[in-house]
């Protein structure tokens, strides 16, 4: 990567950066705003700096695009508690949002190991 790419990405990461310390002080200072939108705001600022950096033609970080994923779950599932309530009436609903985030968790990791195994395949034949 060269100096002009190294800035832009350095300038996204601090932007980024900027979003997130200010959307968790409003989260944190207001009360009424919800948990979940901190955690999906969240899930965006990450998922939405891969984008950008994938618009510049740069590389982009795999771990920002999982833990963008799961914090944009993890906060839908916060948000959507009420739902989740009336669908598991007899069950600690924190368990349920955990065991959600599991299985998010591995379908990405199933699904990149899927790809790698189709990429390599798909070499070997070529």
């Amino acid at each position: 990567m060269d100096e002009e790419q190294t800035s832009i990405r350095k300038s996204y990461n601090a932007v980024a950066w900027g979003l997130l310390a200010i959307l968790w002080g409003v989260t944190i200072l207001f009360d009424f705003i919800p948990f979940g939108v901190g955690l999906a705001g969240t899930g965006l600022v990450l998922l939405g700096a891969n984008v950008f950096l994938r618009y510049k033609g740069l590389p982009t970080k795999s771990d920002n695009t999982l833990f963008g994923i799961l914090a944009l779950a993890w906060g839908g599932l916060e948000l959507g508690r009420s739902v989740l309530r009336l669908l598991f009436r007899n069950v600690d609903l924190d368990w349920v949002i955990f065991a959600s985030l599991l299985i998010t968790l591995g379908a990405i990791f199933l699904a990149r190991g899927l790809l790698r195994v189709r990429k390599v395949g798909h070499e070997e034949l070529h």
